[in-house]
């Protein structure tokens, strides 16, 4: 079993999880997967993920696709319509990611505070979001 507390433990650079953490673990493939709680057509994903641009969207689904995260599948219609979905082994990170969430949720507020104390120590100026009302909601 790997023992990350182990005081010798070693991120070895061609450790196998790197380049699949790089590839799952960025901001979009993260949201993605937790947008795709159901089969969605591309422009269907597009408008959950405010920012994302077509061309990013596009590069992440074929990543996560090529990765065995989701799986896109031709419709039958006319015009010719994409559907994507998470296939097993995507459903297996919902948990994680959702977790992962709820953490930034949590410490949103804490981080941001950090953030602009550490940049106003520097004399630099505020970077990030402002404080988060706490009377919106976050979804």
């Amino acid at each position: 079993m790997i023992d990350p507390g182990d005081p010798e433990w070693v991120f070895s650079a061609d450790c196998p999880s790197r380049p699949i953490l790089d590839q799952i673990a960025d901001k979009w493939s993260l949201m993605i997967m937790t947008v795709l709680v159901e089969p969605r057509r591309f422009n269907e994903i597009k408008r959950r993920l405010q920012g994302v641009t077509q061309r990013v969207l596009t590069q992440t689904l074929r990543r996560l696709e090529r990765n065995g995260m989701i799986e896109r599948r031709v419709l039958p219609t006319s015009p010719v319509g994409v559907e994507y979905s998470l296939t097993p082994l995507g459903e297996s990170l919902r948990e994680p990611f959702s977790h992962l969430y709820a953490w930034t949720l949590e410490h949103a507020d804490e981080i941001g505070a950090r953030q602009r104390d550490y940049d106003a120590a520097r004399g630099q100026p505020a970077v990030g979001p402002p404080a988060r009302d706490p009377r919106v909601s976050a979804r």
